[in-house]
């Protein structure tokens, strides 16, 4: 079976769950990365909608781009969905992506560990292409260590390709790509234990210039300082 017939057939699934507490943690840790009503999205690996419509209702005067590899998916994300005028959703395994916006948030929701490691350099690459310097690159996925777990005790659980991403691994097909690290959390949804990582990055771009802290942040500093 195809990867894209896969997720054709996952499909049920998913419309099972619905929107549940996965979807909204992600959309959680979005706005506190800084998302806004008017921010314009690309959401890599939608599925059937689920995070989109929530992606949706926070950004009204913005724009979401959602592709799913799967064109069943495509299909229900875009009923789904179809009440929101500022949603558009495109099948695409992202290999020959191509757009002439940038934008605000590139958000990976439980996808990357789907996409064979081999091929994460040029997706990150393609990533890039589609960013401008205060762009925000978010990356929601199973902790690493959990799914080894998972794959050596639950096997049934795992889907056509569920790979552990290690951050040593992602760090050097990110940076390849003009990314750094801004922030990587380990924190648990479903187990007793760290069962997934939300991971911000941006792209490495020095600063052209770094504004001096202002009079007064500098005297708070300085008090504050002598009571250390």
């Amino acid at each position: 079976m195809s990867v894209s017939n896969f997720y054709d057939e996952y499909t049920k699934q998913q419309f099972q769950k619905g929107i549940h507490i996965r979807h909204r943690t992600i959309l959680k840790n979005l706005k506190e990365a800084g998302l806004k009503s008017d921010s314009r999205v690309l959401e890599i690996g939608c599925g059937i909608g689920t995070v989109t419509h929530l992606l949706a209702k926070a950004t009204p005067q913005g724009k979401v781009l959602a592709v799913d590899i799967s064109p069943k998916s495509i299909d229900m994300a875009r009923r789904f969905n179809q009440q929101f005028n500022h949603v558009e959703f495109a099948v695409s395994d992202m290999t020959d992506f191509e757009r002439p916006e940038k934008f605000d948030f590139v958000v990976l929701p439980d996808v990357i560990e789907h996409i064979p490691l081999e091929q994460h350099p040029n997706l990150f690459k393609v990533i890039a292409k589609h960013l401008h310097p205060k762009s925000v690159v978010t990356i929601n996925i199973p902790h690493p260590l959990y799914l080894t777990w998972v794959r050596e005790h639950q096997p049934e659980l795992l889907q056509v390709i569920d790979q552990p991403i290690h951050t040593d691994e992602l760090l050097r097909n990110t940076y390849a790509a003009g990314l750094y690290l801004h922030k990587l959390e380990s924190y648990s949804l479903f187990s007793q234990v760290e069962d997934y990582q939300w991971i911000v990055m941006k792209q490495r771009l020095v600063p052209e210039k770094v504004q001096p802290k202002s009079k007064v942040d500098l005297k708070l500093q300085d008090l504050s300082s002598k009571w250390l």
